[in-house]
């Protein structure tokens, strides 16, 4: 994979909802066509939060910045790949519950996968994000907490398969590589991925990134972990 030498890279964070492609496939495509995204086989069919960037296609390598996004979060430990299952339905119910829509992606933090394999991150959380943070209020419901996250940038690689920690560490070794070959930016926070697709698509070809909070090598860094998105 190509870590796109000859890219101009941006000097400095993107605007929210702008999106800089640095590596990868350098013609790889997300298309919209009439409310999807579509690139290859892989399709988005579920609004994504107002403002958010397109999504990052598979085989490419992207910097963009997420803008502020209002989002229900369930936090767990243990295995990410049973975790997602046991969050799914009570992050599910909390959105029915309060009459809102199921946006895309479903969102997933790690705070500890550069201490430990990924396949047995301790510490993780999922969330689903609202269309508009007018929909609903913050604060904690049982399990499920409602909180603004505010903008990031990200380097992201889109990834195509099924959602597994095996695809996020394929991910990481990428953006890894990367950041290794462009030392002009540096890690800037935990790792995360962006799930975009549900059950009724064949695994095979489900949409996913990995990203990694990034900043300018000679930005200041984040005085604590960013707010997830």
């Amino acid at each position: 994979m190509s870590n796109a030498p000859n890219v101009n890279l941006p000097a400095h964070p993107l605007p929210p909802g702008q999106t800089a492609r640095v590596g990868g496939d350098l013609t790889a495509e997300a298309t919209y066509v009439k409310g999807d995204y579509r690139s290859g086989p892989s399709r988005i069919d579920t609004p994504l939060p107002e403002g958010y960037p397109p999504p990052t296609p598979p085989g490419a390598i992207d910097i963009k910045t997420y803008p502020l996004v209002r989002m229900a979060e369930v936090s767990g430990k243990g295995s990410p790949d049973s975790g997602m299952n046991r969050a799914f339905w009570p992050l599910f119910n909390h959105i029915k519950s309060h009459g809102i829509a199921m946006t895309s992606p479903v969102e997933m933090n790690f705070d500890d996968l550069d201490e430990r394999p990924a396949k047995s991150s301790e510490q993780w959380s999922m969330a689903f994000l609202y269309r508009t943070p007018d929909m609903h209020t913050t604060g904690v419901e049982g399990d499920i907490t409602v909180r603004d996250a505010q903008p990031i940038t990200v380097l992201a690689v889109g990834l195509r398969g099924d959602y597994s920690m095996s695809l996020v560490e394929r991910g990481m070794r990428q953006i890894e590589d990367w950041l290794a070959a462009n030392p002009t930016w540096v890690a800037d926070g935990s790792w995360r991925t962006l799930y975009y697709n549900g059950p009724s698509l064949l695994f095979w070809n489900k949409w996913a990134e990995v990203q990694l909070p990034v900043r300018p090598v000679d930005a200041k860094p984040a005085t604590s972990a960013p707010d997830r998105m």
